[in-house]
């Protein structure tokens, strides 16, 4: 696991310079290690070295590895089906991938079955690729004042996926963007909604979207590499 901790401490680094070139205190930046690809003695070392939070992909393995390792923050980041909803809500700290308004009902049901409140992110589709889910920049502000008919979401914020690219200045624009309308946003008085979270940024571009206001960056390769 030596080179968990070389990784560990590498990625680190590049936050810390990262906030450093746009004058950020390191403690805004909350580091999301993606163990999708990893078991669950992985997560238990980066536990050790003091990742403090971790997401996943699949509603599955976040269950799994939460059981095993339940004292951290369990995130998920992937793409929310509504028949997985009863399994992850109460499991998640955070859902990064409110995509669409039935997801939203669904969350909503269950909520109100078992009497919490869920956090989530409002996922935007920024790019505009018709792979990718999200809300279109247009929709957002009508989901958002729409979302106190279902009281038991709380949107704390806002998430989006750059395009694959070698380069990370590629992504700066969309990452900009995000930042832009979460800025307008914050204008309105919205019930149940704080936007006080950006989630952007992973291996390849997060110190662009540190400087464009990322607070939570979603990192797995960089770090779990020649860690499975």
């Amino acid at each position: 696991m030596h080179s968990l901790e070389i990784n560990l401490n590498r990625i680190r680094q590049r936050i810390s310079i990262a906030c450093a070139s746009v004058g950020r205190d390191v403690s805004s930046v909350t580091l999301v290690a993606v163990s999708k690809t990893v078991g669950v003695e992985a997560v238990q070392a980066a536990v050790k070295l003091g990742v403090t939070d971790f997401g996943e992909n699949r509603v599955s393995e976040l269950v799994h590895k939460r059981a095993v390792v339940p004292d951290v923050r369990w995130h998920m980041i992937g793409r929310l089906q509504t028949n997985k909803v009863k399994e992850v809500v109460d499991k998640a700290y955070l859902i990064h991938s409110l995509d669409r308004w039935n997801l939203a009902e669904a969350l909503q049901k269950r909520a109100d079955i078992l009497d919490i409140t869920i956090p989530v992110l409002l996922q935007v589709n920024i790019a505009g690729e018709e792979q990718k889910a999200g809300v279109h920049p247009d929709e957002v502000l009508p989901f958002l004042q729409s979302i106190d008919q279902l009281p038991r979401i709380k949107i704390m914020g806002l998430m989006t996926m750059a395009p694959l690219s070698d380069d990370p200045e590629h992504s700066r624009p969309i990452f900009r963007e995000l930042a832009q309308m979460r800025k307008q946003l914050q204008q309105y008085d919205i019930p149940n909604v704080s936007l006080r979270h950006l989630s952007m940024g992973m291996s390849q571009d997060f110190e662009v979207a540190i400087q464009e206001g990322a607070d939570l960056v979603r990192i797995g390769s960089s770090l779990f590499q020649n860690n499975s």
